[in-house]
């Protein structure tokens, strides 16, 4: 989450294949992927998930997806678009943006970090700023609330819902002034992969769904694991929220269940605004929740969205490492979520690698990361991944 203190993202390996909707194999390998996931015209909600869905396009001046769009969710990190533009709001003809706080605001919105948010929170009235936003009518919030009563300080538990994430995107792009859209937008098109604070990969939903050029604000929340992503990230035991701060549940939103969110615009000229905000079961992963956010997503309908070449496969173990070449011995880019599903362009023969029973010289490109990871470790029963292309060789 993300809420003053904190809160985000992976757990346990739980096996997900790309063609279930939960649970695990007799062993991680027992069952392969199905291929990437259709485009449909309906929100194909995975269960066990409660979702808010709002899908604009801006172009034709319509919704093309709406699931329970005007239900409250604890907004997480998707709070930071509201404290940005209240920061930015009526700061005189040109916006400037003082240095101290470009330094705050640019990896508040790229990489999500969560001291800027405690600084704007505590510096500019904690509440009341979302009070003073919900009282602007060009904005036109309808659902989004301050923190209950009892948690002044968790700006993360700001009530937000899908249509009001869609009216703030319309608001940037349609009616703020242009220094300020332009700020706010081009710092969300440079969305790090890894969260800056806690190391989580970001990079779900939207951003995995669609090729370039998409524009992000992604927000989780919730008792999961450590985050791991990049190459220096080391797992921890502890919790990214500490016990002490366990939640009451809220009369009208939920605080409890791990939360993920994705937000932004898809397409040429931002001309779609998508809107995704899930609740998971408690005790899902974080490699689980990103896989059903995903499955998610990509089930919708969005006008100028070009979904990435390759096919989604499931993975087992924990903190499975990407690197730059197919060898062990490469430099390491990043460590998977536990259990999280990965599209795959290609595969190459390279270092082998064994896990017993299991021994396997194939590797698996992923795209989406730049780098190879073992095949060992893809939920799929054979060494050499099926309908998958040797890089190099046309697909089949």
């Amino acid at each position: 989450m993300r809420m003053l203190l904190r809160g985000a993202a992976a757990l346990a390996a739980v096996v997900t294949v790309a063609s279930l909707t939960s649970g695990a194999a007799a062993h991680p390998r027992a069952e392969r992927a199905a291929g990437t996931v259709q485009t449909s015209e309906a929100a194909q909600i995975p269960a066990g998930v409660t979702a808010g869905v709002a899908v604009f396009d801006r172009r034709a001046g319509t919704f093309t997806e709406q699931a329970n769009e005007s239900a409250q969710f604890r907004s997480a990190s998707v709070v930071k678009l509201l404290l940005t533009l209240d920061f930015l709001w009526n700061r005189g003809p040109d916006y400037t943006i003082p240095p101290a706080d470009r330094a705050r605001l640019e990896p508040m919105l790229r990489g999500s970090d969560d001291d800027a948010a405690d600084h704007y929170w505590s510096t500019y009235g904690g509440s009341a700023i979302i009070n003073r936003m919900t009282a602007r009518t060009s904005l036109g919030l309808r659902d989004t609330a301050p923190p209950p009563a009892g948690y002044p300080g968790f700006w993360g538990y700001t009530a937000v819902s899908a249509r009001d994430t869609v009216a703030i995107y319309r608001y940037i792009l349609e009616k703020a002034p242009a220094p300020v859209r332009d700020f706010i937008m081009d710092n969300l098109r440079r969305s790090t992969r890894c969260s800056s604070t806690d190391h989580f990969d970001q990079h779900f939903g939207i951003a995995g769904s669609f090729d370039r050029p998409w524009a992000v604000k992604q927000g989780w929340s919730g008792k999961y694991g450590k985050g791991t992503c990049g190459s220096e990230a080391e797992p921890a035991g502890t919790q990214a929220e500490p016990a002490a701060a366990a939640p009451r549940a809220a009369a009208d939103v939920n605080l409890t269940r791990p939360a993920l969110h994705t937000t932004g615009t898809v397409g040429a000229d931002d001309r779609t605004i998508v809107a995704v905000l899930t609740l998971h079961p408690d005790g899902t992963s974080y490699g689980k929740a990103y896989t059903d956010i995903g499955r998610l997503t990509r089930s919708l309908n969005v006008p100028g969205g070009v979904r990435p070449a390759g096919t989604w496969f499931g993975t087992w173990g924990e903190l499975v490492s990407v690197r730059k070449g197919p060898t062990t011995g490469d430099d390491r880019i990043t460590r998977l979520p536990a259990g999280v599903e990965v599209l795959v362009g290609c595969q190459t023969r390279g270092q082998v690698v064994d896990v017993p029973p299991y021994t396997n010289e194939w590797w698996a490109y992923l795209p989406q990361y730049g780098g190879y990871m073992s095949n060992i470790y893809m939920s799929s029963p054979d060494n050499r991944l099926p309908n998958v292309p040797e890089c190099g060789s046309p697909r089949p």
